[in-house]
This record gives structure tokens, sequence and C-alpha cells, in this order.
């Protein structure tokens, strides 16, 4: 969606997608809006409510079977196995896409790591396509007047035309750009506490092979899976940046994270977007 500055701020319902690397501030941002009148309509949330639910369910009750004393429980029905998501908390979607690596350290083997990413991937665009019912559903039974999609970190990897039209159809598409200051930070962070990422599997099979080298791993199940996390990060950081700037360049909008970081309110966040179209 493209509009002019003062087709912005005169639009009565506005909705709005958040495109940035994890760790840009998106969330941080659309929890600065009054809960009030806008809502917050979260990718990752929906993956994991809705699209993953069960196989993350199944994922956490195979390694809690795998325990003679819940084992005896969970089969004679006398627990049941729940996962608690939230839009803070997603350590379940995290945990259920797992790293690639050594079994004995809590590794997934390349297949069953394929398997989920694949997973992930329909859940994400799936999330995404549900973008424009949700906003409909905002306003007709909660009568929000503005909608704010805080879209996953991973959604320009998803290679779905269907996805990114669709946004920018009913949404102003806006990109929270990462300055070189603040990436150091962000690679740092990944690096001290690596978590489980999606990849396009083009990607990953490049990355791996040109790792399992680097490190003479004759496999991916005999590499630690934080090792590879930790040295991949920063590639994968470097080759979303490009993409993520495309979508911008086509489809929306830009604003710099030191800006973000200064918003404070709905007023501050409306003139920021306000400025990134009047550019």
């Amino acid at each position: 969606m493209k509009m002019s500055a003062e087709e912005f701020l005169a639009w009565q319902s506005k909705s709005i997608t958040l495109l940035a690397m994890s760790g840009a501030g998106k969330t941080t941002l659309a929890n600065k809006l009054p809960k009030a009148k806008w809502f917050h309509y979260s990718g990752d949330y929906r993956i994991g409510t809705k699209y993953l639910k069960e196989p993350i369910l199944d994922n956490i009750k195979r390694h809690a079977i795998s325990v003679p004393f819940l084992r005896e429980l969970l089969l004679s029905d006398s627990i049941y196995v729940s996962s608690k998501i939230t839009v803070d908390n997603l350590a379940a979607v995290s945990s259920f896409l797992g790293k690639l690596g050594d079994p004995q350290m809590g590794g997934l083997s390349l297949a069953e790591f394929k398997r989920r990413q694949k997973l992930h991937h329909q859940a994400e665009v799936a999330a995404m396509m549900d973008v424009p019912d949700f906003i409909n559903k905002a306003e007709d039974i909660y009568g929000y007047k503005h909608f704010i999609n805080d879209a996953g970190g991973s959604v320009c990897e998803l290679d779905n035309i269907d996805v990114l039209e669709t946004l920018a159809k009913h949404t102003l598409i806006i990109y929270i750009k990462i300055p070189p200051t603040l990436e150091q930070t962000i690679i740092e962070r990944a690096k001290t506490d690596p978590k489980p990422l999606y990849y396009r599997e083009a990607f990953l099979d490049e990355k791996l092979a040109e790792f399992l080298h680097l490190k003479s791993y004759n496999s991916s199940e005999l590499m630690p899976p934080d090792e590879f996390v930790t040295w991949v990060f920063p590639e994968l950081f470097k080759s979303r940046i490009p993409r993520y700037e495309a979508i911008a360049a086509e489809y929306g909008y830009t604003v710099d994270a030191n800006d973000v970081s200064a918003v404070t309110c709905e007023e501050d966040f409306i003139q920021l977007v306000a400025n990134a179209l009047a550019k």
C-alpha cells in the first residue's frame, strides 16, 4: 500500500505491518500503541497457537514420554500436556524449530530439521495470509479502529509473492532498518544466546556445506548445535538485509531503528510513519 503522509494522517482505520529482523524493536514498538485502540496481531503467536499447535504438542509429548515416570501417567491419561504461548513468550515455537546438530547434544538430524523448517514456512505463509480476515474481525467484532501486524523476522525468507501482495494490499508496510551501530549488538546477542531460527533451504544447504568444510565435520550430526547457530547468524543477518530492503522499496517504506527506539507513545509512532511517507 502506497500513500502520501497526508493520506496516512487522514486514514481513519490504520492497518500497518512491521517488518524487521528479530531484535530491531518490532514488538516493543507495537506495545507502545494503546491496546484500547490498536489490535496487535503477532505472526509468531498465530503460528504457534494455530498452525504449529499440534506439531509443537507432539514434540513436547515425545520428550515427556521418554521419561518413565511421565510415560505411565501420559498413557493412563492421568496428566495432559499443554503449551503456553503468548505474544511475549514464544519459546515453545523456538523449541519446536530446534537446532541442527549432534543428537547427543539435543540437535536434530538434517531430515528432521528440514521437515520442521518446511512446516514453519507453511505456517508463516498461512499466518500472513490471515491478516486481512483479522483486520476485519478486529473492527467488526472487537471494535478496534487500528491494526498492527507484528510480522515474524523470517517473512522476507518466504519467497511468496502472494504474501507480499496481500500484506501490501491491506496494510501499510513499514520496514525497520537496523543501523550499522546496532547490527553488531544484535549479532553479539545472538552469539551469546543462540536461538533456533528459520532458514531458506537454499541458504541452509549452502551455509551448512561451508560450515562442515570449515570445521572439518563429516556430517551435520557430528557438530554441536549451538556452534552452527552462532556461526551462521551473521551470514543470515547479511542475507536478509537486501531482501527486506527490496520489499520496502517495492511495497512499503523504511524507518530507522534509532528513530523507532525514540518512540514513546502513539503520537510519536504516527509522526514517525508520516515522516517516512513524506521522504
